[in-house]
């Protein structure tokens, strides 16, 4: 079967730059490797799920990327199977360039980052708009139950395929919750 995100983004240019750096042998096996990584697993799932952000590439039609931050509650980015995301896109400042790059080009890719777990994934794939009140059942199935901002329209990406990135250089930082969470799970000191 092979690896997925291997075998769509290492093209020629950059299996030629593998070559001449000493990586290629190491990322040839990876893309001939069983794991296909284009269906979603537990851990990505539950990964997916405790997200409050992500960030989304798209390309406009002169071929510049546009990468756009996606926010909401956590949980917002839904795992509709193992091959479909979807989120409610609310509104926000009215440029729209990502909604516009997808009307002429629907390749998006995902970079998912968790910086208390040093951890990232990737996912590229297909992007969608879907026009509320399309479809009821993903209506529901985006909709972040007391969260009040306004939707305007759902994306539903099609999951080509998803890799998890080294933790090399990611700096821990925590929220401000995740920071209070740990502080009252830290043991206090007893004064004897």
């Amino acid at each position: 079967m092979g690896h997925q995100y291997a075998k769509t983004m290492f093209t020629e240019a950059v299996r030629r730059l593998q070559q001449q750096r000493g990586s290629r042998l190491q990322y040839e096996r990876m893309a001939k490797s069983g794991a296909s990584h284009d269906e979603l697993r537990p851990p990505e799932r539950e990964f997916i799920g405790s997200r409050d952000s992500f960030y989304m590439a798209s390309v406009n039609p002169d071929g510049w990327p546009y990468i756009q931050h996606r926010g909401g509650p956590v949980g917002f980015l839904k795992v509709v199977d193992s091959k479909t995301l979807a989120f409610a896109d609310y509104a926000g400042n009215q440029q729209y360039i990502s909604m516009g790059n997808f009307a002429t080009n629907d390749r998006v890719s995902l970079f998912l980052m968790s910086y208390p777990e040093q951890a990232r994934l990737k996912i590229i794939g297909h992007a969608l708009v879907v026009a509320t009140g399309a479809d009821p059942e993903l209506d529901a199935a985006v909709r972040v139950p007391g969260y009040r901002a306004t939707v305007e329209r759902i994306v539903k990406i099609h999951i080509i395929a998803f890799d998890w990135n080294c933790s090399q250089h990611i700096t821990p930082r925590y929220t401000l919750q995740e920071f209070e969470q740990a502080a009252e799970a830290a043991p206090t000191a007893s004064a004897t």
